[in-house]
Order: C-alpha cells, then structure tokens, then sequence
C-alpha cells in the first residue's frame, strides 16, 4: 500500500533527527514528486545514472546520502544539474537526501553500519571533544595483522583498499566513511593502531608513517553503501513499501 510523501518524509527526519544537525546541504526532501510512495530506489549519489536506473524499475522515490544543493555550488540550474532534476520532474520522482544525520545515526549510520560489516564493536566517538567529528572508535575480538584486516575490508566492501602499515597488531580500530581522512590527528590521540577513511590524501601517508598507525583508504563510495541501504530498509519495513538498492559503481 502506497504511503503519502509527506508521512514518509517526517518520519525519515524525525528518526534522523535531522533538526539538530548542522549541515553543508538540505537534509531530507529536496525534489518533490509524485505526493504517494510505493517504490523507493537507495543508492549513495543521485548520480544520473541512478536516476536513470530509478526511472527503469518506475520508482516514486529516491533516497541517496549525497544529494544536491550544497553550500557554496553555483545555484544556476544548467548542464549536469539541469539533466538531473529535468529527470526527476520529467518523471515525477522524489529526491530526499540525508549527509551527516545518516553519518551519524547509532543504528543505520554509515559509521554504524561499516562497523557491522568489518566486525568491530564500537566503543564510541572518535573525539568525545568535538561533536563534529562524526567518526567511531571501535576494538576488535581478536588482534589481527594490518594485512589481515585490510583483507577482510577488501572481502567486506568488494575493492582493494589502500594500506599504509604500521608496526602494531590491530586490536582498536578508529574509522570515519567517506571523506574523513583528516580525523587522522584525532585517531592518534584517540590511541588506535589502524584508522580507515574512505580517501586518503598526501598528508595522511605522512600522519600514519611518522605516529606509527596503520591507515586504509577503502573508497569514499564503498564505505558509505551500508547507511542508504538500511534507511531503505526501515522506511520499508515502517511503511510496508518496495525498496531497491542501486549500487552504481565508483572507484574513488
């Protein structure tokens, strides 16, 4: 049974708390569509090739962590950005879209989620300190080799990570998905031997060598696949709706 859009919309930002959240773009509907959901299609970017894909299987909905309208982007709507919201309002599809109230959620977050995946049991924030970094500490059941973990990583998210080792067996973990490389400061002090992020830049590989951590960079995409999937999932089951995951791939 089909559920309105606006009942779908205020329960996804309730349970996000999405009205405490500070952000660097709108979190929840950012297109309106047709003003009843049947069908929601997830996947990380609304990426035009996900709204193509959406189109094909007649979704009413579709929900990604990064969405559109970010601060400091030109607002004119021409080329790239023109294509895609012509698609959505073209075919009458919904955009709703959540960043950090999704990085950050305790249980369908991307951080959370991630966790599941690699099997660690989160301790807590990253950096008790600083509410804004939205990174986990987290301790694993038995210590492992850099090496080994970063296998278990590859089989968990289905790319080769980066691994930059360091000298210590894992036993705390400290990770942020997507672009949280610079946390790496605060995963130091936070006394890990092995922070993931999903990208990694020139200065990490100096962060890691000169602390002595172990560092992987397993993909800004990879990392974040789990958070939009288990919303999907939630809104599904809360609304007894269809919902498909769209993993269009990217490598960074």
């Amino acid at each position: 049974m089909a559920v309105a859009l606006s009942t779908l919309v205020e329960e996804a930002n309730r349970y996000l708390n999405c009205a405490a959240i500070s952000d660097y773009c709108p979190n929840g509907l950012q297109v309106e569509g047709r003003p009843q959901v049947l069908r929601i299609v997830s996947g990380v970017t609304a990426s035009q090739a996900l709204l193509d894909a959406a189109v094909e299987v007649n979704a009413d909905l579709i929900l990604v962590h990064h969405g559109y309208f970010w601060k400091g982007e030109d607002p004119c709507i021409t080329g790239m950005k023109q294509r895609r919201l012509k698609t959505l309002l073209k075919h009458d599809i919904s955009l709703l879209a959540y960043h950090l109230p999704l990085d950050l959620h305790p249980d369908v977050g991307n951080n959370v989620q991630l966790a599941k995946q690699l099997d660690i049991t989160v301790e807590g924030p990253l950096d008790p300190s600083n509410a804004k970094v939205v990174g986990l500490v987290g301790s694993l059941a038995e210590p492992v080799t850099a090496r080994d973990f970063s296998r278990r990583v590859q089989e968990a998210l289905g790319r080769e990570p980066l691994l930059i080792e360091g000298s210590a067996m894992i036993r705390r973990v400290g990770w942020c998905t997507g672009g949280g490389q610079g946390y790496i400061d605060q995963a130091v002090l936070a006394g890990v031997d092995l922070y993931l992020s999903g990208e990694a830049s020139e200065q990490t590989f100096h962060s890691a060598r000169e602390n002595d951590i172990s560092f992987i960079a397993a993909g800004h995409h990879a990392t974040e696949r789990f958070g939009v999937q288990a919303l999907g999932d939630y809104l599904a089951r809360r609304f007894a709706l269809e919902h498909l995951f769209i993993d269009c791939p990217n490598p960074i």
